[in-house]
């Protein structure tokens, strides 16, 4: 494993990006109360690989896209296994992914290998609730985390989205640079894109653009 990859993700999930500097909130372990639902519709992916084909393939910042497979561990495709071994405690971690209703998701990245990056993370539960209550409480610990405000439906993002702004000196390093992150549930998706940038106004730009691009790209 070469260097420490960016946790992107809120909660506990332990991402390592080879190269690039060590992002230390973006876990994604959830402390909330999960809340699972019926299944939905059979229009929706029936696997990560066919919701892969519904997550942006490019971010409007033009940063080239990190190949999945030489990132350690890769990214791409993500079971409830591969987010609970993230865990200081995966198997209390699979518990409460089996209780959102976590099917799979996938994550893809942007960046150089130093500077500005960009992770988006599209995950697909069994329905609304436990998507939405994934989303909600990923943003609340990256607040905690940060000791940053998250706002609730910003503006120039769609309703039941969270975003932060990074602007801490201490986690501005820890992440590398200035950073935004926005959260959002749709339908059985939650949504999370995070970005690096030279400044806040390029992160928050890069974020709402790739959030509106990537809900667009989702079933309702």
């Amino acid at each position: 494993m070469i260097g420490g990859r960016p946790r992107l993700r809120a909660a506990v999930l332990l991402v390592v990006l080879p190269v690039l500097p060590s992002l230390a909130g973006c876990a994604r372990t959830v402390d909330g109360e999960p809340t699972a639902a019926t299944a939905t519709g059979a229009a929706l992916p029936r696997s990560a690989d066919e919701l892969s084909r519904l997550v942006v393939t490019e971010v409007p910042s033009g940063l080239p896209r990190l190949p999945d497979d030489q990132l350690q561990p890769p990214a791409g495709a993500k079971s409830v296994g591969d987010i609970a071994d993230y865990s200081d405690d995966p198997g209390h971690e699979r518990e409460v992914l089996a209780q959102y209703g976590y099917r799979y998701g996938w994550e893809r990245f942007w960046g150089t290998g130093s500077g500005p990056m960009t992770g988006v993370f599209v995950d697909q539960f069994d329905a609304r609730a436990g998507a939405g209550a994934y989303a909600r409480d990923l943003a609340r610990n990256d607040a905690e985390r940060y000791d940053a405000v998250v706002h609730e439906n910003p503006l120039e993002l769609p309703g039941g989205c969270r975003m932060l702004t990074v602007d801490d000196t201490a986690a501005q390093a820890s992440l590398g640079g200035p950073a935004a992150l926005a959260w959002c549930g749709h339908g059985p998706f939650s949504v999370s894109v995070t970005s690096v940038a030279a400044s806040l106004e390029a992160a928050e730009d890069e974020v709402r653009a790739v959030v509106t691009a990537q809900l667009d790209r989702l079933p309702p």
